[in-house]
């Protein structure tokens, strides 16, 4: 069985997980999680698995590519490549349809462009030279590093800001071998639908589901991570929850400084999604925009019935 393949992405906050997993339901489906941190197990609360909405009318959702990595590990676009590619052939030899769901527009886009260079081998010196430097002085330090990775390159974390800088100086340092490295074919035919909520609804829902977070647990969570051995660098790596909260249990920060830096953070990553998924419209990727004043019923309809006229014309996978 061959299949088309749904891609629900948008910010966080969105609601991309309750449409994706109500999709699945209707279509008979499976969801292939697009979170470069719900692969880790131990990180719930923080990284927002939201495993009780793969539950719908009382019918559990199967799903893939979350709890599949042990927390301190490290994880990249090439893994994920490679996972899901796994995982996506055993849905569709069940005879069921696969259904990519996330907001790491990175890996979402590696898929469905084909990411270039992601095989580059890590460069731990320079990792360790790069760990302490702002942020800012890595953007710049990337933005004077011209390569063919600089117009594909995702900076939109610090994570991978500095992968981009490891990328980008490899092919400085061997430029014979970049063609070894430049695969870009997709092997998928998506159809995507995004969910970009006003302004004002999408803050408005982060700073609810932060304090619900924090309420049920999130300090509690990164201090049981710290307890089993992770070091604070090791969460720091992976960023906003856990970065400002280890730097509150380590006394770094008060808890009122924690909040209101975290906060902000979350606001302008969700920023720094929307602006990558753009992007990837201008790389040719056709996004179906689910309007906002839409209901659930109607979104659904809407991506079924989408779904439904690539379906009955596909040519099969590449």
């Amino acid at each position: 069985m061959n299949s088309p393949l749904i891609v629900i992405l948008g910010p966080t906050a969105s609601g991309k997980t309750h449409i994706a997993t109500r999709v699945a339901y209707e279509l008979h489906g499976e969801v292939l999680s697009a979170d470069s941190r719900q692969v880790y197990k131990n990180m719930d609360i923080g990284t927002g698995k939201d495993l009780g909405e793969y539950v719908v009318n009382g019918q559990s959702i199967p799903y893939h590519l979350i709890n599949i990595r042990e927390a301190g590990e490290q994880y990249n676009v090439n893994d994920f490549q490679q996972d899901f590619e796994v995982a996506y052939h055993q849905i569709l030899a069940r005879q069921r349809y696969p259904i990519l769901c996330g907001g790491t527009g990175f890996y979402i886009h590696s898929l469905l462009k084909g990411h270039a260079y992601a095989a580059i081998p890590v460069n731990e010196p320079l990792r360790e030279e790069l760990e302490n430097l702002p942020a800012e002085t890595l953007l710049a330090r990337f933005q004077r590093m011209h390569s063919a990775y600089h117009d594909v390159a995702d900076t939109s974390t610090r994570k991978r800001l500095i992968r981009a800088i490891e990328i980008a100086q490899f092919l400085s340092n061997e430029p014979g071998r970049g063609a070894e490295f430049a695969n870009d074919e997709s092997k998928y035919e998506p159809i995507i639908f995004g969910l970009n909520p006003p302004i004002e609804v999408r803050r408005e829902c982060i700073t609810r589901r932060l304090n619900e977070r924090l309420k049920n647990g999130l300090v509690e969570e990164v201090q049981q991570l710290l307890n089993i051995g992770l070091t604070a660098e090791q969460l720091i790596y992976y960023g906003l929850e856990y970065k400002f909260v280890t730097q509150y249990l380590t006394g770094e920060s008060d808890y009122v400084t924690m909040h209101a830096r975290l906060e902000t953070e979350i606001h302008r990553f969700a920023k720094r999604q929307m602006t990558f998924f753009r992007k990837m419209e201008k790389d040719g990727l056709v996004i179906n925009w689910l309007l906002d004043d839409w209901s659930e019923t109607e979104k659904i309809r809407f991506i079924s019935e989408k779904y439904q006229e690539l379906k009955d014309g596909f040519s099969g996978i590449k």
